[in-house]
C-alpha cells in the first residue's frame, strides 16, 4: 500500500519540493508500489496535530524550526501516540541530528533534499513501520476486542470482559456495563487470547480473573436451551454481572482445579 505521508514545514517553497520530489518516488515503484502515496500538509506543529486527529499518517517529513512549538517537540509528543508515525527531519540545520534520534527519528536530511536521499528515508520509515513499536506505556491493540455494530467500531478493554458465549452466529461479549455482539467464532477468541480464558461450557469462556465461586443449584429462570446440560446444575459466579454462567460435565473438572489452584 502507498505511504501516507504529512509534510511539515512553515515555507510553502519547502512543502511544495517535498510534494514534487514524493511524486518522483513513486514513479520509480519502490515505495507501496506504483500507485500515488497520499500526502498532506501543515504549515505548524498545531496544525500537524489537528491532521493526526483526523487521519492515520504512516510518515511525518518534519522541519525542525517553526513558529510555535519546534520539530523537536512535535516528535516527543507523535511518539507518545499508540501508533506513532515514523519521522524523518528535513531541515537546513545539521547541528540537530543528535537531539532528532535521541525522540527516534528514522532519519535526518538536510536542505535541499536529495531525490534519492528522500527515497532511501523512506524506505527506512517502510521497514521501521512494519516492526512499529507502540508508545511506553501505551494500550497495545491486543489489549482491546474490536466490536463492530451498525456502522460504529468500539474498542472493548480485555480486562473489562466478564464472559464470552457463543450464541448462532455471533459471539455475546459481556461487560459490568453491558453486552455487545461480536461478529466472529469463540474458537478464534479462544485462540487469540487463551491464557484470558477458562472454557467452561461448549459455548461459554470465561474470564480467569473473574472468576469468584462455582455453586451448585437450579441456576435462573428461562435458561437458554443450550444451559439444559449443565453438569447436574453447576454455575459460575462472576464477578461483575448478576447472572451465573453454567458449567457443563465435560469442564467441571478443569473449573475446580482453577479454583483449587488460585490459578484464576
Amino acid at each position: 500500500m502507498p505511504l501516507r505521508v504529512l509534510i511539515v514545514d512553515d515555507e510553502p517553497l519547502a512543502r511544495a519540493r517535498l510534494r514534487a520530489l514524493l511524486a518522483d518516488c513513486h514513479a520509480l515503484g519502490t515505495v507501496g508500489g506504483p500507485a500515488a502515496a497520499s500526502v498532506g500538509e501543515a504549515a505548524q506543529a498545531v496544525q500537524a496535530m489537528e491532521q493526526l486527529q483526523h487521519q492515520a499518517w504512516d510518515v511525518v517529513l518534519l522541519d525542525i524550526h517553526m513558529p510555535g512549538m519546534d520539530g523537536l517537540e512535535l516528535a516527543r509528543r507523535l511518539r507518545q501516540r499508540p501508533q506513532p508515525p515514523a519521522v524523518v527531519f528535513v531541515t537546513a540545520h545539521a547541528e540537530h541530528a543528535l537531539q532528532a534520534f535521541e525522540v527516534e527519528a528514522v532519519d535526518y536530511l538536510t536542505k535541499p533534499v536529495r531525490p534519492e536521499r528522500l527515497q532511501q528515508a523512506l524506505d527506512k520509515a517502510q521497514r521501521w513501520l512494519g516492526q512499529r513499536p507502540a508508545a511506553p506505556g501505551a494500550p497495545s491493540e491486543a489489549d482491546f476486542l474490536l466490536i463492530h455494530d451498525r456502522g460504529r467500531t468500539e474498542r472493548v478493554p480485555l480486562n473489562d470482559i466478564v464472559y464470552l458465549k457463543a450464541e448462532l452466529k455471533y459471539v455475546t461479549v459481556r461487560t459490568p456495563q453491558r453486552s455487545h455482539i461480536f461478529d466472529g467464532s469463540l474458537h478464534e477468541l479462544e485462540q487469540a487470547h487463551g491464557p484470558r480464558w477458562l472454557r467452561v461450557h461448549r459455548n461459554a469462556l470465561v474470564a480467569r480473573h473473574r472468576i469468584r465461586s462455582l455453586e451448585r443449584g437450579h441456576g435462573p429462570a428461562g435458561l437458554p436451551e443450550d444451559a439444559h446440560d449443565a453438569a447436574d446444575g453447576w454455575w459460575l459466579r462472576l464477578d461483575g454481572v448478576d447472572e451465573p454462567v453454567a458449567v457443563s460435565r465435560r469442564q467441571l473438572a478443569a473449573v475446580r482445579e482453577v479454583l483449587a489452584g488460585g490459578a484464576c
